[in-house]
């Protein structure tokens, strides 16, 4: 994988944003909202958080903008030179060892499970719980394979061409295998930019699985 992504990295932000062309909206708004999940969560701008999957920083920037201690880690090099140019403030981790352990209030992947080997899941998903300190909550966004829109993005998206959708149920046990306690299911991004006057309601609309995306959060 960090082969396939350090191919990419240069062409990363057109290829993600060509693929985006049916919501009306940018890379960057994805970003935030992930960002404004967190906050949704009472996660504290006070913890210490972990990109894990980092990338070339695009989810990385705006928890950086909010978090006093903001960490990445990434197996791709060339993803990671570019993030570190696009955000200064952050640690990044080129090995995963190198990542402290018990550390993070939270720790985000985003659109890293459908790119990793089914066989590898649990024991990825229990590498970043240990990262986290105790309490410490996991958040894995990933795309919606009951979605038909999100499935005509991952299908247009150069990059996702080995991606495997997780149903959203499996995400949820193999959360809850990997130790981590009162794991929960929601379903977000439901309005495309034509439609942004309905997003107030997106906080109220997680059990209805027509989202394009998932968040499934687990805590230490």
């Amino acid at each position: 994988m960090a082969q396939k992504f350090d191919g990419v990295a240069q062409s990363y932000d057109a290829l993600y944003e060509r693929s985006l062309v049916a919501s009306g909206e940018s890379a960057e708004y994805f970003a935030k909202y992930k960002l404004s999940c967190l906050e949704r969560l009472g996660v504290s701008h006070d913890e210490a958080v972990l990109d894990w999957g980092c990338g070339v920083g695009n989810v990385l920037g705006p928890l950086a903008g909010v978090y006093r201690e903001v960490h990445g880690f990434d197996p791709s090099s060339e993803s990671m030179r570019i993030a570190a140019e696009r955000v200064p403030k952050a640690r990044l981790h080129s090995q995963a060892s190198d990542v402290p352990e018990a550390h993070f209030g939270a720790a985000v992947l985003s659109g890293v499970l459908h790119h990793v080997p089914e066989d590898e899941h649990r024991a990825l998903l229990e590498t970043v719980r240990s990262k986290l300190r105790p309490g410490g909550r996991l958040v894995v966004f990933e795309h919606n394979p009951l979605n038909p829109v999100t499935q005509r993005a991952v299908a247009a998206c150069e990059f996702d061409d080995d991606a495997v959708l997780l149903w959203p149920w499996r995400a949820r046990r193999l959360l809850a295998h990997a130790g981590l306690r009162d794991v929960r299911l929601d379903f977000i991004v439901f309005f495309p930019r034509p439609l942004a006057f309905l997003r107030p309601l997106e906080s109220r609309l997680g059990w209805l699985p027509l989202g394009a995306q998932v968040m499934v959060v687990g805590a230490r």
